[in-house]
């Protein structure tokens, strides 16, 4: 009992499961029992089969959960991408009125400086809605990073994350990725493809498929990994993943 204690005590200094794989004899059942394996996950081929395993970064895809962040995260995201359309004109903007329609006095009529007043028809816009309003939030990119890791780690954890070995097009035909697709678990369910570079391919043969979002993994955000049930990665796009987001991480 005290043995295992040493154990635990050196895995909470060192944070590395291999490190207790060397230096004790310690198997795989007990590893398990105090969470020391890195998260494994299948890795598949374009035909659907399982060809191997891959060991998920710890840093990204085991990152415990705050769902507070990660709302936040999401609607700064979604406040930052509204365009704003809707825009009245006051009377100093609606074209004309520059005259005054009759006389202050002597008329029996109402007094009136302008046609373009808000009381006419025609006339300005009172109180309405102006394209000048500032909707963005600014959010510290360290907030970003974390609730990013937070929903991959949800993803990898919920059994919604793929990975590919490769993707690989012969003619670039939307049909020929769409038959890779439907041999997935992820057919006929939303799924966001991150890949590691741009492949003017594999974009254009997955765009106009239903349900099928894509992108580069250097691109990826909160609200684009919730929006979609599935997420296919390929190993090449992990390792981007690494490289982009905890380069220069503290």
């Amino acid at each position: 009992m005290l043995f295992l204690e040493q154990k635990r005590r050196c895995w909470r200094l060192r944070g590395n499961a291999e490190f207790l794989f060397n230096c004790f004899a310690i198997t795989k059942s007990e590893a398990t029992g105090y969470n020391l394996i890195f998260m494994k996950i299948a890795v598949y081929n374009q035909g659907g089969k399982e060809i191997d395993t891959i060991t998920l970064p710890k840093d990204i895809f085991e990152v415990k959960f705050n769902a507070d962040l990660v709302h936040q995260i999401a609607v700064s995201l979604s406040a930052n991408k509204r365009q704003i359309s809707a825009h009245a004109k006051t009377r100093g903007e609606v074209r004309g009125g520059g005259k005054k329609p009759w006389r202050q006095k002597g008329t029996g009529r109402a007094r009136h400086g302008s046609i373009r007043s808000p009381l006419w028809k025609g006339g300005g816009v009172t109180f309405g809605p102006r394209k000048e309003r500032i909707f963005e939030k600014d959010v510290p990119k360290k907030m970003r990073r974390k609730a990013l890791f937070m929903v991959l780690s949800e993803k990898a954890k919920d059994k919604q994350l793929l990975v590919l070995d490769k993707i690989e097009l012969e003619k670039g035909k939307t049909k020929e990725m769409a038959k890779s697709l439907e041999k997935l678990p992820c057919n006929n369910q939303t799924t966001l493809i991150a890949l590691p570079d741009y492949d003017k391919k594999v974009f254009l043969a997955a765009r106009n498929i239903k349900k099928i979002s894509i992108d580069d993994a250097r691109n990826l955000n909160v609200l684009q990994i919730l929006n979609h049930k599935y997420l296919l990665l390929t190993k090449d796009s992990i390792k981007t993943i690494k490289d982009t987001f905890l380069k220069n991480t503290v």
